[in-house]
């Protein structure tokens, strides 16, 4: 079983760091057996950042809100983004963000700060959602076990490009209740087009321009995405080649 203090070892080893700002994806399945379970996974996380860094989870939840059924709970509603998510939003001092379908959770220096407004937003990623601060602030994305198709950052540099495919025209309705039972409506533009199965096509390219570092803990591979000098990266590439992250039925004609 990994112990608390190796998983520290190997996040540090891939380039996480003291005070940093990052935001994890993960598979406890293919990280393996760990001593403590995930609250162990956490508390290395915590560990590798310090006192004066921030960690975020996605804690998404757009598997189960949306026009049928519009309503999240910041509380009840769970995410369905893994394991870790769910243990992770529970824990003492862990904020929850308010977004309806793409909420965030984190703790930590900047946390309220990351999360601030993005209920106000009508796309899931927009420049001042957590994924805009994190390319921002100079903050990471930690991928633990799973390649780049997990990658919410990705979503981000479609909408931030100003690609038309990023997200829908015509918006839901949908409703953000909080822990207190207040109701916030939110009109939201989704996204539209699966683009993420495309995503581990940027690894070599990222890998090259320095944007993306690779790590492994036993068989389990680490991903730590630089998000400013990625986001920098694809949406000047993207103005060149929008077809680099799309399915090939979904590639425009040139001319």
């Amino acid at each position: 079983m990994w112990t608390r203090q190796q998983l520290t070892y190997a996040f540090r080893g891939v380039g996480l760091s003291a005070d940093d700002v990052v935001l994890v994806h993960s598979s406890l399945r293919k990280l393996g057996p760990v001593e403590g379970g995930a609250d162990t996974v956490i508390e290395a996380l915590l560990e590798a950042v310090g006192p004066g860094g921030t960690l975020a989870l996605p804690t998404h939840t757009w598997k189960v809100v949306n026009a049928d059924q519009p309503v999240f709970h910041q509380t009840l509603t769970p995410s369905n983004v893994g394991v870790l998510t769910n243990v992770f939003r529970k824990r003492p001092g862990v904020i929850r963000g308010l977004h309806p379908t793409h909420s965030v959770a984190a703790i930590g220096a900047r946390a309220a700060e990351l999360l601030a407004g993005h209920e106000l937003d009508d796309t899931p990623c927009s420049a001042t959602s957590p994924y805009g601060r994190l390319r921002d602030w100079g903050g990471k994305v930690l991928i633990i076990g799973e390649a780049l198709n997990c990658c919410t950052f990705f979503h981000g540099c479609e909408q931030w490009a100003g690609m038309p495919w990023a997200v829908s025209q015509r918006p839901v309705q949908l409703y953000s209740i909080t822990a207190e039972g207040r109701v916030i409506p939110v009109s939201l533009h989704h996204h539209i087009v699966g683009t993420w199965d495309c995503y581990p096509r940027l690894e070599p390219y990222l890998l090259d321009v320095g944007a993306l570092r690779i790590g492994r803990l036993g068989e389990c591979p680490l991903r730590l995405l630089d998000a400013r000098a990625a986001a920098d990266w694809l949406i000047a590439k993207l103005h060149q080649d929008p077809g680099i992250i799309l399915p090939e039925n979904k590639i425009p004609a040139k001319g």
